[in-house]
């Protein structure tokens, strides 16, 4: 928690501070009042995703005629239809648990009890303060409790969360305790390293930061076993 957040909740708690004596971006910039879930409607999924892309396009196209963009140009005109169409399917799928991917567990019959590690796992998020896009790697790593995953699910499992307006830090819990409850272990760790086009694009307009995250889990928390999953993240690949 950031020292300016970790304030701001503390005069909350001494009652010397109201939510009225803060404004939205304050509240939403330091992360106050969220948790680790995605904060949805009870009645998110009452519409369909064909009724969704119906509603959002009339409201994109709200959006670009109020800047003043001409819609019955060439270019523009199918624009509100495509963006609510990229919204449901593509870029903020993950909303729905109907999206979610399955997976299988096969038993551990090699008797592998060392850690495994699928790293640079390339993901697209979405910035849920701006929404604007944040994209790097996700580095994820487990020890076997008796089971183990097909390797292409945990990048599905990455994808699935990336894929809704998000903040890193919660995307990075979600990853973490997602495969805590497939895989029965408490022995799983996550790092993701991205940079985030609010900070890049807009504000402060800074090209050459990124941020950094990591979740730590089990036998993760011993210095030797989390080292040596950092070792395996920075090794250079031969190919």
């Amino acid at each position: 928690m950031k020292p300016k957040e970790t304030l701001l909740n503390s005069l909350l708690k001494e009652n010397t501070l109201s939510l009225s004596d803060l404004g939205n971006e304050e509240i939403g910039n330091e992360h106050l009042f969220t948790t680790e879930d995605t904060p949805m409607k009870a009645n998110a999924f009452e519409l369909s995703d064909d009724e969704k892309i119906k509603k959002i396009g009339s409201h994109f196209r709200e959006i670009m005629e109020t800047l003043g963009l001409d819609l019955k140009d060439d270019s523009l005109k199918g624009t509100p239809e495509r963006v609510a169409k990229m919204y449901v399917k593509e870029i903020f799928s993950g909303l729905n648990p109907a999206n979610k991917p399955e997976v299988a567990l096969f038993e551990n019959k090699y008797k592998y009890n060392q850690m495994l590690v699928e790293k640079d796992i390339t993901f697209y998020s979405n910035c849920e303060h701006h929404f604007v896009p944040i994209f790097g790697k996700a580095h994820v790593a487990y020890i076997s409790s008796g089971q183990v995953i097909g390797l292409s699910k945990l990048n599905r499992i990455v994808q699935y969360f990336a894929k809704r307006p998000q903040v890193q830090e919660r995307l990075t819990i979600q990853i973490a305790k997602e495969l805590q409850l497939i895989l029965k272990t408490d022995d799983v760790a996550v790092l993701i390293d991205a940079k985030h086009m609010c900070v890049s694009s807009r504000g402060v307009q800074d090209h050459n930061s990124a941020t950094v995250t990591s979740f730590y889990g089990g036998k993760f928390n011993e210095e030797a076993t989390r080292l040596e999953f950092l070792k395996y993240v920075e090794m250079k690949t031969a190919y």
